[in-house]
């Protein structure tokens, strides 16, 4: 089951069916089925919020990932700033909805195992976001 739920934030407008069915096939990708993610829409304060509060890290980010999952099923939390989301949709000349699709497919490739902390890995999960975003069409 995949959950869209906000804390502090209007809900995006969001094609929830179609999206669904691209997260799931984007996990079959990677040998994965979708059990529960759920996620949760908020503004920079709260991201910030949970920042520091369950990752002891003091700065704004787009998106914060909690992974539950087991060896063949993801399970998790994705927190998103809606804020940040539409600030870096800004700053990269794109869409809001580009750009939360690109956040939104980011939550789930953690959930796959792929990280971004260093330049090799980084590189690694932007190739992986454009291949997905690719499928959504």
């Amino acid at each position: 089951m995949i959950k869209f739920t906000t804390e502090d934030i209007e809900m995006p407008a969001l094609d929830e069916r179609k999206i669904g069915r691209w997260i799931r096939a984007v996990a079959a990708d990677y040998g994965f089925t979708v059990g529960n993610i759920n996620y949760i829409f908020c503004s920079d304060e709260r991201e910030l919020a949970v920042n520091r509060e369950f990752l002891g890290h003091d700065y704004y980010t787009d998106v914060i990932t909690f992974d539950y999952s087991t060896a063949s099923t993801l399970n998790g939390d994705i927190f998103i700033s809606l804020d940040t989301v539409r600030s870096n949709a800004e700053m990269v000349h794109t869409t809001f909805e580009h750009e939360l699709h690109r956040i939104l497919i980011h939550g789930v490739l953690h959930l796959t195992g792929q990280g971004d902390k260093t330049p090799e890995t980084k590189e690694q999960m932007t190739a992986k976001e454009e291949k997905a975003l690719a499928k959504l069409g």
